[in-house]
């Protein structure tokens, strides 16, 4: 399909990231510090581990890593991150979930219904639209990688899916439980993911083009630049 493709989708999201690096240092700092929660150790705490990794690959600072651990796990006072889900629909009924950390509630829900209903989205109620989406470990590749190499490595470790999509890109599907094991085999096996998360992904895409495309752009865009904001996952599609 012309213009279709999960690559480009997901590289625009990437590099809107990249160029907002305060932003996501701030994201990663409140991971941390809820992650820390379950424990100071990232040996044994995954999802602290995995915080880590992307502090590292965002280039947060060492001393702002420890403290935010430090701050998760009760040896320093800081703010009470609350963590809330939201769901809705955007356009074509696309569904979205946005996962957000909080110290006030009422404030991050009033932003999130907002951006629903100026942009031509809808928030949802619990559980409407989560039942669309799998909570699983997700690699990606990016096009022109070994599919057999892949498919050895993380097989071997426990994944349940190696998926070759249209454009060329390899996507590694497996149990949140499993996403150390992978990924330790691909590494081990020289094989570098262009993304590598926990993530919720969606069942069945919806996709779509021209002025809808660019809605359900501007729509995802605006949900992510809020602050409270930690992840937004979606049901769309677009055309690049």
């Amino acid at each position: 399909m012309a213009g279709h493709s999960k690559w480009a989708n997901i590289q625009h999201r990437k590099g809107r990231q990249d160029a907002k690096r305060g932003q996501v240092w701030t994201k990663v700092i409140r991971e941390i510090t809820v992650a820390a929660r379950n424990g100071p150790d990232p040996a044994s705490n995954s999802r602290l581990r995995l915080a880590l990794d992307k502090a590292s690959a965002a280039n947060v600072p060492k001393e702002t890593v420890n403290k935010a651990v430090l701050r998760g796990s009760g040896k320093l006072e800081g703010a009470h991150y609350e963590e809330i889900r939201y769901e809705g629909y955007g356009i074509g009924g696309a569904a979205v979930i946005v996962d957000t950390m909080t110290d006030n509630k009422v404030r991050t829900v009033a932003e999130v219904r907002h951006a629903f209903a100026k942009h031509g989205g809808n928030l949802g109620t619990d559980g409407s639209v989560a039942f669309q989406f799998r909570h699983c470990g997700h690699f990606l590749f990016a096009p022109g990688a070994s599919e057999d190499r892949v498919m050895e490595a993380a097989l071997e470790a426990g994944a349940e899916d190696v998926i070759s999509d249209d454009d060329g890109s390899i996507e590694v599907v497996c149990a949140p439980a499993d996403f150390d094991a992978v990924s330790q085999s691909l590494q081990r096996a020289g094989l570098k993911p262009e993304i590598a998360d926990v993530t919720m992904k969606a069942l069945n895409e919806i996709h779509l083009t021209g002025a809808d495309a660019e809605k359900m752009r501007h729509l995802l865009d605006v949900l992510e630049d809020l602050d409270d904001t930690q992840q937004v996952y979606s049901s769309a599609t677009l055309d690049t």
